[in-house]
């Protein structure tokens, strides 16, 4: 098999059941997810001992965004998505899990910390840009599906949750904001 094509020299792509530029929104917000997709595997190298549950969620993750990928990139009238409710259940599991793991949260913090923080503090922002671009998506092209709206949001928080407790668990304290009030109680 050859990786190139030569079928978009012209600056169009396939999607499944069509093609469009490749400037296209649903192209530009797929290609973020995919790009967050390679964030996250950064992150799970990045993992030190004792975070084994947070590298299979990693693993778990990263089979998601490809669906949420291969979801915004089916244009066909008859479609079935391949993100579920289930995958949005799971992390919000996990969300509530990390963040009673994790001392208490009074101010913002600056995105930091162990290598593996770091990593999934920038895939939280990558993640914040797709939503956004799923948000423009949504409004703008019908037959789009919004359960992966739901589900970038939630992943968001679960890399900030993740992030605090890889550091928790390396005796790396967070760095609170310090021109910020409390805004957490």
């Amino acid at each position: 098999m050859k990786l190139y094509t030569k079928t978009g020299d012209k600056g169009k792509t396939a999607l499944i059941g069509g093609r469009v530029e490749k400037d296209d929104l649903r192209v530009e917000t797929y290609g973020t997810v995919d790009e967050l997709n390679a964030f996250v595997g950064v992150a799970i190298t990045e993992l030190q001992e004792g975070c084994q549950d947070i590298s299979k969620d990693l693993t778990i993750i990263q089979h998601e965004l490809f669906d949420c990928g291969g979801d915004l990139a089916n244009v066909m009238k008859e479609r079935q998505y391949k993100l579920t409710e289930d995958s949005i259940a799971y992390l919000e599991t996990r969300i509530d899990q990390l963040t009673a793991e994790a001392p208490p949260l009074q101010k913002f913090i600056l995105p930091g910390g162990t290598k593996g923080a770091a990593a999934l503090h920038v895939a939280r922002t990558v993640t914040r840009r797709a939503e956004r671009q799923m948000v423009t998506l949504v409004r703008e092209v019908e037959d789009v599906p919004t359960l992966i709206q739901v589900y970038l949001n939630r992943l968001s928080d679960y890399f900030f949750a993740a992030a605090r407790v890889i550091n928790y668990r390396a005796h790396v304290s967070d760095v609170e904001y310090e021109r910020g009030g409390q805004v957490f109680k």
